[in-house]
């Protein structure tokens, strides 16, 4: 993989040494003194001072084919490695092409530094030539924005955009940056440290909280461990399965949680919500005490609030109050850091009573209502190829997904066993993220397997970073489970609008091995299950990207799952 650019010899050090700067070597510097090694952008008028500046090298650059691409690579990067994405893209068009990207950050508490480019403060609110209000546009769906109107402000904003992105709740931050101050000089002070009065997250929990939860475990009878992505960001996995084990309570993750419980693990009842195991809804729905830890009560994870937990003492542990309380009333509400309220919940240490007969029922359920699929001779099962790319990386491999059925099936389908090893798009659910996502994550991962696993809908939305994976080089395996339509929209309207599919179908698909081939991608074509673990072998010996279109059977449905408006406890197609 290269990541690198040919580029003529660094200036960049002689210029760190100066007090006084330009705007755009401001920024650059200011990117090296937080460590940032690569960003993923899209040249623009606008930007062109800053992109002038990054020619001088220092700091790797992804050039994208679309500023969604650029945004989404980011996202998949900060995924795996837990380090902020960092994000260039020009004025008005480029800026408004990153607002999907920024949306999805924002959900999923994903931490970008996102650099816009603005037409030059003298002609702002001109309607000039590619000017959009990206600061007015993005203001709901970022967690901070700015737009710079003095260049001496600028490495002080920048230092701030990345402590607010990357402490207490992650988040997308942006720096809308005019064209004039990129290019105006002013002294360069890096040194000062961060204060924001008014921006103080809590850490660490109060330990009257922790107290409280260590008593209601103490008197459960049915306890239940919630796991989400909080886990993950907080780097808390080691601490969770250490809780968990000592009081011997089963763990139920979101979508965005899984791994951070091992998959497989005697108390991991898999995943909960609308197309989770029938093992974890029940003990979310008959829990006595249900623990929640990093996740948000999303209502495709809750399904109809009346039902959800009805006989459960709640109890919430997140480093961002405004979401305690929000969708499910919470008896023990504990702000902080979910590293640090687990350590102090496993000081406190306190005796439980016997849950075997309520562990057992739930392992019992577990092994009796596992996720199913029928062999029924009508073709190429998806589920079949999630397990074989799962089998070819032994569950090492990071999986990457768009967002339909093929993401459920991978959610289902592959027991994920360590961290950071799933990238999708959970709160957003956006269709195109997968194939952008990947390059992230492999540029994140250089030496790990990272599998793409698309739908025909989705890779079609953003397939023009194909380019990107060449231009790299980067082993990226993408994996398209074609059934040659919107496959999540055609089930909901086989089951829920009486078999009208409207829109969905897609019959006449592009040859997607001829387009790999015009990028000089190596290409597969599978519509058996032979034939798709011999192509997934073949792809593992091919050191640069490949694409494996797999023919699937087209009516396949994603089961079990909750039907709108449904509590838990209502699952449907739990046995086949």
């Amino acid at each position: 993989m290269n990541t690198s650019l040919q580029q003529p010899e660094r200036t960049s050090e002689k210029k760190s040494e100066r007090t006084t700067l330009d705007g755009s070597h401001m920024l650059l510097e200011s990117l090296r003194r937080e460590s940032v090694e690569v960003v993923f952008g899209y040249p623009g008028g606008a930007m062109l001072n800053v992109y002038d500046a990054l020619y001088d090298g220092g700091i790797s650059h992804i050039l994208s084919r679309h500023e969604q691409g650029s945004i989404h690579a980011a996202e998949g990067y900060a995924r795996v490695t837990g380090k902020p994405g960092v994000v260039l893209a020009t004025s008005g068009p480029g800026a408004t092409n990153l607002v999907t990207g920024l949306a999805d950050a924002m959900m999923d508490s994903l931490p970008l530094v996102v650099f816009t480019a603005q037409v030059a403060t003298t002609v702002i609110g001109s309607d000039a030539f590619q000017e959009a209000s990206v600061v007015g546009i993005t203001m709901p769906i970022t967690k901070h924005n700015y737009q710079v109107r003095d260049v001496e402000q600028l490495p002080r904003t920048i230092k701030e955009a990345f402590h607010i992105a990357t402490h207490g709740r992650p988040g997308p931050v942006l720096i809308d940056l005019p064209k004039d101050i990129s290019a105006a000089e002013g002294k360069f002070d890096y040194d000062k440290p961060v204060q924001l009065r008014g921006y103080q997250p809590t850490t660490v929990p109060h330990r009257l909280q922790i107290r409280k939860l260590s008593n209601a475990i103490r008197q459960a009878q049915r306890p239940v461990i919630l796991a989400g992505a909080g886990v993950l960001h907080a780097k808390a996995s080691e601490e969770l399965l250490q809780f968990a084990e000592f009081y011997g309570i089963p763990v139920v993750n979101t979508l965005l949680g899984l791994g951070a419980f091992p998959g497989g693990h005697s108390l991991w009842l898999g995943m909960g919500g609308m197309h989770g195991t029938y093992a974890a809804n029940t003990a979310l729905y008959e829990a006595d005490l249900l623990i929640n830890i990093g996740a948000r009560f999303d209502d495709r994870l809750t399904g109809n609030l009346e039902h959800f937990a009805p006989q459960a003492t709640v109890a919430h542990v997140d480093i961002d109050p405004s979401e305690i309380g929000k969708n499910v009333p919470t008896q023990i509400p504990i702000v902080g850091d979910a590293k640090e309220s687990l350590s102090m919940l496993m000081e406190e240490s306190v005796q439980i009573g016997d849950i075997s007969v309520w562990r057992t029922k739930l392992q019992n359920l577990q092994e009796a209502y596992p996720f199913w699929y029928v062999e029924d001779g009508t073709g190429l099962k998806p589920q079949r190829v999630v397990e074989l790319v799962h089998d070819i990386s032994n569950g090492n491999g990071v999986v990457v997904t768009d967002v339909g059925q093929h993401q459920m099936w991978a959610a289902q389908f592959h027991p994920f066993r360590d961290p950071h090893k799933w990238v999708t798009s959970g709160g957003l659910g956006t269709m195109g993220f997968g194939l952008p996502a990947a390059v992230g994550a492999q540029i994140g991962l250089p030496n790990e397997p990272v599998f793409a696993l698309l739908g025909d809908g989705g890779f079609q939305m953003t397939m023009q970073e194909l380019s990107v994976l060449v231009d790299h080089n980067l082993p990226v395996k993408v994996v398209i489970l074609n059934n040659a339509a919107l496959g999540m929209v055609r089930q909901w309207q086989q089951l829920f609008y009486k078999e009208r599919y409207s829109h969905s179908l897609i019959p006449k698909q592009p040859d997607f091995s001829k387009l790999a081939e015009a990028y000089g991608i190596p290409a597969f074509v599978v519509d058996s299950e032979e034939d798709a673990a011999a192509a997934l072998q073949q792809s593992m010996k091919i050191g640069g990207p490949v694409l494996i279109d797999c023919r699937i059977a087209p009516m396949e449905n994603v089961y079990p799952m909750i039907a709108p408006g449904k509590g838990l406890h209502e699952m449907v197609g739990v046995k086949p």
